[in-house]
């Protein structure tokens, strides 16, 4: 049986969109990824706020779009695709995080998915597929709708190298999640590792080609995945096996993938992918898992808010709190998620990454919109010239009060157990008994 393959490539802004081509066709991209077939790159916001490693970067979104330029992909086959969460503001985050100016850059559509798009019973998606799943059916008894237009297309996730207070750590299967379930998907939060194992079993039938090309050059270690410490690491991952690549980024963190990342054994277990490190061909630049990085994860140093989610959902406060989240006061944790991380988490933990924004990449995220290559530019290897200045986290450039005032509003009018929107549903019939 052939080995499950994960490459991985060192990196420096000079060379970036070189090593982008480079490690996602040492990974065999173009054999998963057909060329005829509308592909979604989907894209990772795990903060609107900019935060290093914490989401898609600009230079991971603009390197796999020019590579898949530089191999023939057609640009009108190809789409930005995002999904929303009631903290997380997707359209104000795609600007501070400066995705969508690779976007537009490329004239790619962007499509977010709670917006005009039309979502579908599971049964009709995947069938009788339903019946291997591990907790979902429990979760949502009634079944669940997922985005319509997923089915038949590629899907090229693009998560970030990083910790999670959930997961241990996230990165390919976990980018499934917000973009597969519909608004209730904290439901799944007590059985989060058997979610994204049924998640990926979906993703395997309905996606004709699945990938995922991971951005370590920023990675974050402690309480993600927004509030990190966060490093430069300088590597880049590739994969089509969403399993093997999380097992190969666990192993770089410092953990042991089968032990330490539930999700990873419960996955391997059941044949989605490959959790053990010795099963898995590595290529590129083999040398850098010599190193590993010994992050001290995710639940040594939690913060106020990740102890208290970890108390709702798996601890003593489960019995009397956890089903508030299933009815309208469910907005009561989505108003505290935001005024915690955003009004005071945020502004009182500049420094830890200012240091990392000294950087080259630092510089280049500061000077994107100055140092970005023209769209049909598909022969610069990278950014030699980052700018002089670096980009720096301070009160003064915090986004105002009105903005945050904004997405609490927001956060509370689109609440799924309060808002009167209506998506357009593709109603199936339901399953036999």
């Amino acid at each position: 049986m052939k080995k499950p393959q994960v490459a991985i490539v060192a990196t420096d802004p000079s060379t970036v969109l070189d090593d982008y081509h480079h490690v996602m066709n040492l990974a065999r991209y173009q054999k998963h990824i057909d060329k005829k077939l509308d592909t979604a790159l989907k894209v990772n916001i795990s903060w609107h706020y900019f935060y290093p490693g914490s989401s898609t970067t600009p230079w991971q979104l603009d390197g796999v779009i020019r590579s898949m330029k530089r191999d023939g992909y057609d640009p009108a086959l190809i789409h930005a695709c995002h999904n929303r969460t009631v903290v997380i503001d997707a359209h104000f985050g795609e600007r501070q995080n400066k995705q969508l100016d690779v976007v537009k850059s490329h004239g790619l559509r962007n499509i977010h998915l709670y917006e005009n798009e039309e979502w579908i019973n599971i049964f009709d998606a995947v069938g009788d597929l339903m019946k291997d799943f591990i907790c979902l059916n429990k979760v949502y008894p009634k079944g669940f709708n997922i985005p319509k237009r997923f089915i038949g297309e590629n899907i090229i996730h693009l998560p970030t190298v990083k910790t999670h207070v959930f997961t241990t750590m996230t990165g390919a299967m976990k980018n499934a999640f917000g973009g597969l379930l519909n608004e209730h998907r904290h439901w799944t939060h007590p059985v989060i590792h058997e979610t994204l194992c049924d998640l990926l079993m979906i993703q395997k039938k309905i996606h004709p080609g699945l990938f995922a090309v991971m951005d370590g050059t920023f990675a974050g270690d402690g309480p993600g995945p927004r509030c990190m410490v966060p490093h430069i690491k300088n590597v880049l991952l590739a994969s089509a096996d969403q399993v093997a690549i999380d097992t190969v980024s666990a192993y770089l963190m410092g953990f042991d993938p089968l032990k330490d990342i539930k999700f990873i054994r419960m996955a391997h277990d059941r044949g989605l992918g490959c959790g053990d490190i010795r099963e898995i061909e590595i290529t590129g630049d083999v040398q850098l898992l010599e190193k590993r990085w010994n992050f001290v994860g995710p639940f040594k140093k939690m913060t106020f808010a990740s102890k208290m989610q970890h108390l709702i959902y798996w601890g003593p406060l489960k019995k009397p709190l956890e089903w508030s989240l299933k009815t309208f006061l469910a907005p009561w944790s989505y108003i505290a998620s935001v005024l915690y991380h955003d009004f005071f988490w945020y502004p009182m933990h500049l420094k830890r990454v200012n240091a990392v924004l000294k950087s080259g990449w630092g510089k280049l995220f500061h000077n994107w919109e100055l140092k970005a290559l023209p769209a049909d530019d598909l022969k610069t290897r990278g950014f030699v010239d980052t700018g002089k200045e670096a980009y720096r986290l301070d009160r003064s450039r915090l986004p105002s009060v009105v903005r945050s005032l904004k997405i609490l509003s927001t956060c509370i009018k689109e609440a799924p157990e309060l808002s009167t929107k209506k998506k357009t549903i593709v109603q199936a019939a339901a399953p036999a008994e």
